[in-house]
């Protein structure tokens, strides 16, 4: 079929899926009765094609999301303009593949290898509507240890993917967005990125000389260079400038100093796991990939802070602000965000609520999260998972929730007001995502 015709989608089973792969190996093999697999247009949504052979097969514009295609062999396949979100594809093989305009949002595609891969602008006609302009989508994907050694992807969008020790040597990325992206010890000899966009990106461990003055952005993106101020240079050691800031807690500021973290690359300390540190101050602070598993960050304030990438399980951070900070991929699984009651008794007492305010959240762990009473104003949820948190009088007015999870959460009381624009979030019913 013509990519200018109008497509529609049809259904196929596992069983039939599993025969036809059955006659793609007897033509791989050249026996008798083979035939090549050829599936264009068809949703294969959450069937399995587990480390099967399908080099050289056909599945032009299917639908294939949520799919177990791990160690899969899709080597000189065509997957043009499939659909490939939220699938397992680890350590699946894409040499030479054909995925031009193909979304691959959220998937995991760690240790696959996309050698050569074509992954240019593609589109396909469906139900209707053409798009002939699109993009191959990688966003919040998990490329972690991905070869994409020499493969073509200009202007594909890589934001917020996990891309650490990526190969994209001699790989054609001119063009292409990879703005939140962690690149760490990605190796990108003789790379083409003019005009890319880096911004914000995780550059740790990579050579970026040859890349300067190529048009590409690198702004704001984090480097093997200190941004702000280091910790060897705070005056005093880490741990004595904590006992400081607790002794002026004991004492309700008598003694003691507040600790002051604003503006610090707190990188190079890797961990303040199960730490008390109620009420520092730390605005503009890089947490990015720390262990802050159970920190106490009460009443703190926290805003524009990088905490990328970190583990924040079961953290105690009631009452604090967070307010323009990045928590991407952070995983805050368990945590309490509700409100703190700030007073020493009487009328002046009052409840203080976590504030999120236009913070981004993208693919955020907030499963079984206490946030009641949150302030989300403005904040970007795309992807983050909010499975059995509790969001009673939260507020999420104006809030960007394209994909997020909301399965089992507590809602009563929750504020939902929405750019109507703007993709829907996913709402729980009956127990589904959907």
């Amino acid at each position: 079929m013509a990519q200018s015709e109008v497509s529609r989608i049809s259904t196929i089973s596992q069983d039939q899926l599993d025969a036809l792969v059955e006659l793609h190996n007897r033509f791989q093999q050249g026996r008798l009765g083979g035939r090549r697999a050829h599936l264009a247009n068809t949703d294969l949504t959450g069937l399995s094609l587990r480390g099967k052979n399908l080099k050289q097969a056909n599945f032009t514009g299917c639908v294939m999301e949520r799919m177990d295609l791990s160690e899969t062999d899709f080597q000189e396949a065509s997957l043009y303009a499939c659909d490939l979100s939220n699938s397992n594809l680890y350590k699946t093989v894409f040499t030479r593949a054909d995925l031009r305009g193909a979304r691959i949002e959220n998937a995991n595609l760690e240790g696959a290898d996309l050698e050569s891969a074509d992954l240019r602008v593609g589109g396909l006609a469906r139900n209707g509507n053409f798009d002939s302009g699109r993009a191959v989508n990688f966003r919040g994907a998990n490329l972690s240890g991905a070869k994409l050694a020499g493969s073509m992807a200009s202007k594909a969008d890589f934001s917020d993917a996990m891309m650490a020790g990526v190969n994209i040597c001699r790989a054609d990325l001119r063009g292409a967005k990879l703005e939140g992206a962690n690149l760490s010890n990605a190796e990108i000899t003789g790379t083409q990125l003019a005009g890319a966009s880096m911004k914000s990106a995780i550059l740790i461990g990579v050579e970026l000389n040859t890349l300067k003055g190529n048009g590409v952005d690198f702004s704001d993106a984090i480097t093997d260079e200190n941004i702000g101020t280091s910790v060897s240079a705070l005056g005093e050691p880490l741990p004595k400038l904590i006992e400081e800031h607790r002794l002026w807690l004991r004492t309700v500021g008598k003694n003691g100093k507040q600790l002051d973290l604003s503006s610090v690359d707190m990188r190079m300390i890797g961990s303040l796991k199960l730490e008390k540190m109620t009420a520092v101050r730390a605005v503009e602070t890089k947490f990015f990939g720390m262990n802050l598993y159970r920190i106490e960050l009460q009443s703190a304030v926290l805003d524009r802070s990088d905490f990328r990438n970190c583990d924040m399980v079961l953290s105690d951070l009631r009452g604090s602000s967070f307010k323009g900070a990045n928590l991407s991929h952070a995983n805050l699984t368990g945590a309490n965000c509700s409100s703190l009651l700030i007073g020493t008794g009487g009328p002046m007492n009052r409840f203080h609520p976590c504030f999120f305010e236009k913070a981004r959240l993208r693919y955020t762990v907030l499963r079984e999260a206490q946030l009641k009473n949150a302030v989300f104003r403005g904040a970007d949820l795309s992807f983050a998972d909010l499975t059995d948190a509790d969001l009673r009088d939260a507020d999420f007015t104006g809030a960007i929730m394209e994909g997020t999870i909301l399965d089992g959460a507590k809602m009563e009381g929750a504020i939902m007001e929405r750019d109507k624009s703007r993709p829907v979030f996913r709402l729980p019913v009956d127990g589904s995502r959907d």
